[in-house]
């Protein structure tokens, strides 16, 4: 008796787009193996990843900012440093330095933990602005420079940021053109009885970070970021972007609004937001979803007691939205 069935036909090749959403669902599986029920802050913390964006974690201790490091560096196989900054912690420490070799008679360079894939600015405000500007180079250009020679820093690379926003004491406050160059502003904040439950149980003979493997390459992970680039975004989109970001430099309490820095990574962003949705265009609500850890970070106010946050939700609440009907 033959076989007469049909032949299977061949499984057409994924989407750069459907790539997208299955590298950022490996890497959010991966870290949700660690950081218990966080699911939106790791998704904010891969989304930056993918945007090619860096990450402001503004929280108290112990909530597991440096543990969301690791745990994202280990998902991916890349190269994680350490950096903690401290009042007397020189720009030298965290760039790297050249020093003369007697036997060869010329100076080597003998990078610094910036020269990592995830570094981990830990308290980053403790420092001194002349050690925090020695991140800014890295940062915007990934590079850095040191005695007059450009080195450039190793793919893909991301920089998250940790600072207390309770304790002031000893502490240099970021300037502005170094909060304008984090994507985003991500606070984890408390677990709730039950996730913390989980905590003490998962950690009472080992600590789960010790089980995170690789779940995607470096290789494909660069793949991902460049094809979130092609998410398109209607010109409707757009100048609903370039409102919003308008709206922050006009509103009476704010002394400096965003940037057009602000602008892109709002645009940045949004595109990574819908990848990762598996859509290949912007929608506004991944505009409005994303215009809070975004912008507000990025406004200075007349009154420093003014919370900034609420000020991008209320332009959130009143700019109009492409599309939508109008009386």
């Amino acid at each position: 008796m033959t076989d007469r069935s049909l032949p299977t036909p061949p499984v057409p090749p994924a989407t750069p787009i459907a790539q997208v959403q299955n590298v950022a669902e490996r890497i959010v599986q991966s870290v949700g193996q660690v950081i218990y029920g966080k699911r939106n802050e790791i998704r904010l913390t891969v989304l930056s990843l993918l945007a090619q964006g860096h990450i402001l974690l503004e929280d108290i201790p112990g909530v597991g900012k440096t543990t969301l490091a690791k745990a994202l560096a280990r998902s991916m196989g890349l190269h994680f440093s350490r950096i903690q900054f401290t009042p007397d912690l020189q720009p030298s420490a965290v760039t790297g330095t050249s020093i003369y070799n007697e036997a060869t008679r010329q100076f080597e360079f003998h990078p610094g933990p910036v020269f990592a894939q995830i570094v981990l600015a830990d308290e980053i405000n403790r420092a001194t602005p002349k050690t925090q500007s020695a991140l800014l180079e890295a940062m915007e250009e990934y590079q850095v420079t040191v005695d007059g020679t450009t080195y450039p820093m190793q793919q893909p690379f991301l920089i998250m940021a940790t600072q207390n926003p309770i304790d002031y004491e000893g502490t240099y406050p970021l300037p502005e053109a170094q909060l304008d160059r984090f994507l985003v502003r991500i606070q984890l904040g408390y677990p709730s009885p039950a996730e913390e439950l989980v905590v003490l149980s998962s950690q009472q003979y080992d600590h789960p970070l010790n089980n995170v493997r690789q779940v995607v390459p470096p290789q494909e992970l660069i793949s991902a970021q460049r094809a979130v680039r092609d998410v398109y975004a209607a010109e409707e989109i757009k100048r609903y972007i370039i409102d919003l970001v308008n709206a922050t430099r006009r509103h009476p309490q704010v002394y400096l609004g965003a940037s057009p820095r602000g602008s892109l990574a709002l645009f940045r962003a949004a595109q990574t937001r819908a990848a990762m949705a598996g859509r290949d265009y912007i929608l506004p609500d991944d505009v409005k979803a994303l215009g809070e850890v975004t912008l507000a970070h990025r406004i200075i106010t007349h009154d420093r007691d003014v919370n900034t946050r609420q000020i991008v939700q209320d332009i959130l609440n009143t700019t109009p939205i492409p599309g939508a009907a109008t009386r």
